[in-house]
């Protein structure tokens, strides 16, 4: 199942802050062209679609996402690589890397990484 844009920015909110209303959603979000019932219905759409469930056991229905952060960004990761830099991992790490100044505590997690999976 792949999230539209839309769909992606309310599960971040989602999978940051866990269960919540349409109106926490929405203001997290702060959009001022995207009105509280886009959101509704966006919200509406997507447990329709099974990506969130829904909590009515009160007067605020809660929702809270059921599709997994980790193989949702693989997805679109993996769709990125093929479809932008042909495949290559390689070319899509030298990008990110040079196209943003990296401090020096992310260039250490990144060599303690790679470290790990030379060990492998």
């Amino acid at each position: 199942m792949k999230p539209t844009d839309s769909e992606m920015e309310i599960l971040q909110v989602l999978w940051n802050k866990g269960e919540s209303s349409v109106r926490e959603v929405f203001e997290t979000l702060n959009k001022k062209d995207v009105g509280y019932t886009t959101i509704l219905k966006l919200m509406q759409i997507m447990h329709d679609k099974g990506m969130v469930s829904r909590d009515t056991s009160s007067k605020t229905h809660l929702y809270k996402a059921e599709i997994e952060k980790e193989s949702t960004q693989e997805q679109f990761l993996d769709k990125m690589i093929d479809s932008v830099y042909n495949g290559s991992t390689a070319r899509l790490v030298m990008q990110a890397l040079g196209n943003e100044r990296t401090s020096q505590k992310e260039l250490d997690e990144i060599k303690a990484f790679l470290k790990n999976l030379e060990n492998k």
